[in-house]
């Protein structure tokens, strides 16, 4: 770290994030018994401000505000599909969420597996749908981490070798050290911070860097020269159906993520959860400005290293800004990490403990041991996490992830239709989420972990085809097994 003054405001940004990270739990204090709904959806007490807020800290995460700008500046058009897939996300988190907050508060569901326990009476299904959740977001944990290790790498302040892997882990043990007293609260209190910062960084450094450009019209102009005859700023229409499903795709599955979930029923109400997601486009907005600043670091002339077009946003900081406005911006980029990180890891812990410890082993839990066991869980997800980044090559998290948005979609029939019809069989249900998964995955790993397969003359996101063949099956087998009398079960929420 040669740049004291940088490094002087990323501390500062981080050790202020922690330090209310920590005080969260005296923010509601109350003398009462320690059950797992508190700790991991604090009460379902979070108004408007906070569920937008801990909802867009969840989505939008660091990785993302690395990886859009990234691809912008490595494929021009291609790379802003995030900026489609996430505006056809708010109406869809509009819909949904509200109806999965009545239908989980009204049968005590603490997780979504738990809603899908008690609506198809299935054992079998809850189970596949907590796993998969589990499995999707654990790479989901690490990736954050990899992030910020290439943000903070590329502006210089992070240290080569176990210094640096210190640092990283010195950060995060702070997080899970407060995630472990306070649950949910922590990760809320942290997201307010976060959107603070990450919208106050983003109108600052897309100012700076248009006004020392020359103006929008000579940075489009510029990246368009960079780009040349490998991409361009105008979408190839051969690739429009590959366009289209990603952001299908990617807006369907998002909303099954358990940290998103968790902090929806975290929320107040319905009426809470329809008031954030109607302002849920404000971080999309800035999404586009970090996508922006891709074409900027293009137009700059930014070098950024081989197969790491994330760090071009960042080296663009480094030289456009003076220490003290980098340091804070890249602080910015630090805290935009903990906060999905710790939803996640609450939810990773809510699921393991309600849908298979105490499901499976331990039924009799008195609600003090499943919190015990929720925290615990908790903080070995995030060691888990360190594990993937200390211990893998970038590239497997990377993979892992992509292979994570393929499950999570193939929970989508089970968690969804079910809010909405009666028809769906449960053991349809299970046979389609199989089919999903086992196409999915072999689709992806057979075209060396790629996003998109050829499905006659057109490229299609490979989860939008899993899902496709996941629900054909389902909707083959319904009649035969209602036939078979095994009675469809539950109403919809």
């Amino acid at each position: 770290m040669d740049e004291p003054l940088a490094t002087s405001a990323f501390i500062a940004v981080l050790g202020g994030t922690s330090v209310l990270a920590f005080a969260a739990r005296w923010f509601h204090r109350r003398d009462v018994l320690p059950h797992l709904a508190g700790w991991a959806l604090a009460d379902r007490g979070f108004g408007t401000g906070v569920t937008w807020f801990l909802l867009g800290g969840s989505i939008f995460t660091a990785y993302t505000f690395a990886a859009v700008p990234g691809l912008a500046y490595g494929t021009g058009a291609l790379g802003f599909f995030p900026l489609a897939y996430t505006v056809v996300l708010c109406p869809v988190l509009f819909v949904l969420l509200p109806r999965l907050w009545a239908a989980a508060r009204s049968t005590g569901a603490v997780t979504v597996a738990d809603w899908v326990r008690a609506r198809y009476d299935s054992p079998a299904l809850m189970l596949v749908v907590a796993l998969t959740g589990v499995l999707a977001t654990m790479p989901y944990i690490a990736l954050q981490l990899l992030g910020v290790r290439a943000v903070l790498d590329a502006g210089g302040l992070y240290p080569q070798g176990p210094a640096g892997d210190l640092a990283l882990t010195a950060v995060f043990a702070v997080l899970a050290g407060a995630t472990f007293r306070s649950g949910l609260r922590a990760p809320a209190v942290i997201s307010i911070v976060k959107g603070v910062l990450v919208f106050g960084a983003a109108f600052g450094v897309v100012g700076v860097a248009i006004g020392r450009l020359g103006g929008f019209a000579a940075v489009f102009d510029g990246a368009e020269r960079e780009l040349g005859a490998g991409g361009g700023l105008l979408l190839d229409p051969a690739l429009h159906p590959a366009f289209a499903t990603l952001a299908l795709g990617s807006a369907l599955a998002l909303p099954m993520y358990p940290h998103v979930l968790t902090a929806a029923f975290a929320a107040a109400g319905p009426g809470t959860l329809r008031r954030s997601a109607v302002a849920m486009p404000a971080w999309t907005f800035v999404l586009g400005l970090f996508g922006l600043l891709g074409i900027a670091a293009l137009a700059a002339g930014v070098a950024a290293p081989l197969g790491n077009a994330e760090v071009a946003v960042p080296l663009l900081i480094r030289d456009l800004l003076p220490e003290l406005a980098s340091g804070a911006v890249f602080g910015a980029l630090a805290v935009g990490a903990l906060v999905p990180a710790a939803v996640m890891s609450v939810a990773v812990a809510a699921l393991f403990t309600r849908n298979v410890y105490v499901e499976f082993f331990h039924p009799d839990a008195t609600p003090k041991h499943e919190v015990r066991v929720a925290r615990w869980v908790s903080l070995l997800a995030k060691v888990a996490a360190l594990a993937f980044v200390f211990g893998l090559r970038e590239q497997d998290a990377i993979n892992l992830q992509l292979l994570g948005g393929i499950w999570i979609l193939q929970t989508f029939p089970a968690v969804a239709l079910g809010l909405f019809s009666t028809w769906w069989h449960r053991s349809a249900l299970l046979a389609g989420w199989a089919a999903g998964m086992v196409t999915g995955t072999v689709l992806a790993v057979a075209g060396g972990y790629t996003s998109v397969v050829a499905v006659g003359p057109v490229l299609l996101y490979v989860a939008v085809v899993a899902l496709a063949v996941n629900l054909a099956v389902a909707a083959a087998l319904t009649p035969g097994f209602a036939r078979g009398g095994a009675a469809r079960t539950g109403v919809p929420g």
